[in-house]
């Protein structure tokens, strides 16, 4: 019985690790996204200081207009590059993310199926179908999470390109 507690040790001590990994990767990339973002806000900040000097000295109406439409022009490329540099790291995250579950669902199921293997082995249940099933269940379902993290890769990155062409 000591063989079969050890065991399950050992599968939730490579489940709390592969859960720090993911916290881990989740707080390093919100910090990245706060510094992008609190970067852009202070920048924004001091150009609209500026701007709010230089339109104070402006007496042409026609000088004016040109001040205010460089600054929106400028205002808005500043935040379409933060929200493409956020739209990136949620890219990485998202494909980091993908792989680290998708090697704990293999690793995973490969370990569970190996502990069932030994849990049966003392059993008289002789019954090779069921292990089978069971197999094949952990396969499909790791088949069908890797298909759906390339999907949603694939999209998300067919939208960050779309929003780069745009931009051109």
């Amino acid at each position: 019985m000591a063989s079969k507690q050890e065991q399950m040790n050992e599968l939730q001590k490579k489940n709390l690790e592969a859960a720090m990994r993911l916290a881990q990767l989740s707080i390093e990339n919100s910090q990245r996204i706060m510094e992008i973002q609190v970067t852009t806000a202070k920048r924004l900040f001091e150009e609209g200081v500026e701007n709010a000097k230089a339109l104070s000295s402006v007496k042409d109406p026609k000088n004016m207009m040109e001040l205010r439409a460089n600054y929106a022009q400028s205002t808005t490329e500043q935040m379409l590059a933060c929200a493409r540099q956020i739209a990136e790291i949620t890219a990485s995250t998202q494909a980091e993310f993908g792989k680290l579950v998708g090697e704990q669902l293999t690793s995973g199921s490969t370990d569970m199926f190996e502990a069932m293997q030994k849990m049966f082995k003392g059993m008289p249940i002789s019954d090779q179908n069921a292990l089978g099933a069971m197999q094949t269940a952990m396969d499909t379902t790791r088949a069908a999470f890797e298909q759906m993290t390339r999907a949603s890769t694939e999209a998300f990155q067919a939208f960050t390109q779309q929003g780069t062409r745009g931009r051109r």
